[in-house]
């Protein structure tokens, strides 16, 4: 299966992709989209929708891995995530590929083993998981990456099976 993991944002979209089979998981790629800066949101939105149609065409995953919005202490920082996260979700919808969204405690959990892992935590399992030399850069793509992980070990287990996992169709 290969699964399209997306760490979603304004400036800089991560993502990720591996092929997941009966227990494994091997890295294909990995990289970020971005934005450029001072230039209204709109047209970044436009962008961002423009290059994720584009990614989803050439990378053709069987399923979207992405992580729900979570709220910091910068709302603002959050609004605008939120407003980059629904073009990445209306670009997967138009594209037809089914869409699974998961909490950081649910990332953690399955890549880690522990919901409040240190982030330096999931990426080195993230690296150790996919046999890499290093961990990915920039951060954003080593999150995506975390999160294809998480939907290929969550979607055959107990969490996923409990409905603990949003699916988006």
């Amino acid at each position: 299966m290969l699964i399209l993991g997306i760490d979603p944002g304004v400036a800089t979209i991560g993502f990720g992709l591996i092929n997941a089979d009966r227990g494994q998981a091997q890295m294909l790629r990995y990289g970020a989209i971005t934005t450029p800066a001072g230039v209204p949101l709109s047209r970044r939105l436009l962008q961002i929708e423009n290059d994720m149609e584009a990614l989803i065409g050439q990378l053709n995953p069987d399923v979207i891995s992405i992580e729900e919005l979570f709220f910091n202490n910068n709302i603002t920082t959050g609004i605008a995530v939120a407003h980059g996260r629904g073009v990445i979700l209306y670009a997967a919808e138009k594209c037809g590929i089914p869409l699974f969204e998961y909490t950081p405690s649910q990332v953690k959990q399955a890549v880690v083993g522990y919901g409040r892992a240190e982030k330096h935590q999931v990426m080195d399992m993230t690296r150790r998981l996919l046999k890499l030399k290093a961990v990915p850069r920039p951060d954003d793509a080593a999150d995506a990456l975390a999160l294809a992980l998480c939907h290929a070990r969550s979607y055959t287990s107990q969490l996923f099976t409990n409905q603990n996992v949003k699916q988006t169709v």
